[in-house]
Parts: C-alpha cells; sequence; structure tokens
C-alpha cells in the first residue's frame, strides 16, 4: 500500500511539474505577484537619488522592461535611461514574468538595495539573458549598483 501511494505522489508531481504554465502575456493592466496600484510612483532612474546614503529603501518604482530572463522569466532589467540597467528579481521568486515584457512600462513595488555584485553572479544572469561567451567573458570584476526585489509588478 505504501509503495501504491509512493507512486501515486510521483506521478502527480510529474503531472504538476509537466502542465506548469507560463505566466500569463504582459497585457497592459496584468498584474504579476501581489496587486499593487500605480500612484506615488518614483522613476526608476530616480532610485539613488532617493536611496541617498541609505543601503534599503521601501519605494514604488516605474520604468521600461529592456531585458528578462530567458529560461524562467525569474529576472528583469528597466532602462536607467543612461545606457545602465538595474536588476529586478521577484520576492521569494513566488511569480514570473512573461518573455514578452521586454518593451513595455511596469510599476513595482517592492524594496531597493545598494549592493556589490559578484563575478560569478553577473555571468550567470548573462548566461540566462542568452548573451554570448566573449560577452560574459568580459566581466572581471564585482559591480555596484542597485538592486530591486519586486513583491508586485504592474504592467503599465
Amino acid at each position: 500500500m505504501i509503495k501504491f501511494f509512493q507512486t501515486f505522489a510521483v506521478v502527480c508531481l510529474m503531472a504538476f511539474t509537466a502542465f506548469a504554465q507560463e505566466p500569463v502575456s504582459a497585457a497592459k493592466g496584468v498584474t504579476y505577484g501581489e496587486k499593487i496600484d500605480a500612484k506615488n510612483l518614483i522613476p526608476v532612474n530616480g532610485l539613488s537619488a532617493k536611496m541617498g546614503n541609505n543601503d534599503i529603501l521601501a519605494a514604488k518604482i516605474y520604468g521600461t522592461v529592456t531585458d528578462v530572463c530567458t529560461k524562467k522569466g525569474c529576472w528583469m532589467k528597466l532602462d536607467n535611461g543612461d545606457g545602465t540597467t538595474t536588476m529586478v528579481t521577484f520576492k521569494d521568486y513566488k511569480f514570473f514574468m512573461p518573455k514578452d515584457i521586454v518593451g513595455k512600462k511596469v510599476a513595482l513595488d517592492g524594496v531597493s538595495k545598494q549592493v556589490l555584485t559578484s563575478v560569478a553572479e553577473q555571468k550567470h544572469y548573462l548566461e540566462d539573458a542568452g548573451k554570448s561567451k566573449e560577452e560574459i567573458a568580459k566581466v572581471t570584476k564585482p559591480k555596484k549598483e542597485i538592486k530591486y526585489e519586486a513583491k508586485g509588478v504592474l504592467v503599465l
């Protein structure tokens, strides 16, 4: 009887995994994660000034998506308007972004943090984005940057 339940549990797990769905397409008004509204937003390129000397800041931001993890949608980048981007991850990896979110304007609610990103982590993100081996090899130093952890994302 125990073997039956073990087998049944494995079959159920495989079925749930096989039928797991991609995130809903990034249409205007779609929310991922917690529901948020588009009130009191600051532009993503204003995070640095808003943070000042603080290492952490809870803030609602908006920006345009320039890149998304091509494997699973587990991160995205927002355009800072100066050739740089802000990396966005999702709280506890409870939700993911669809691949068609690139180019869309989004509002986010969450926490920004000033961090030092290791070479290994930078290379990992470049691999997730499908970048070339040559581009990945160019990363040789840790990078000080602002990262954002979103608990909710709203497509504007």
